[in-house]
């Protein structure tokens, strides 16, 4: 699976799972899936993760290549 920083970055923020998911329009459970690692984010939802957190997806998903 793919190490990420969605939580930590989401809380920088100041973000809840609820508000994020919704301004990313994904449904709350997959965001926490995700923040959890037990899903792999699909290459739109890390576009939008790293757009809304104005945090590279290199920094969001560091262990992944060509990120």
């Amino acid at each position: 699976m793919i190490n990420n920083y969605i939580r930590e970055y989401r809380e920088k923020a100041g973000l809840s799972q609820a508000e994020l998911a919704r301004r990313i329009r994904i449904a709350g459970p997959n965001l926490s899936a995700l923040e959890h690692e037990k899903i792999a984010p699909w290459p739109k939802v890390k576009r939008d993760l790293s757009r809304m957190l104005k945090v590279p997806q290199k920094k969001l998903f560091p262990t992944e290549k060509g990120v």
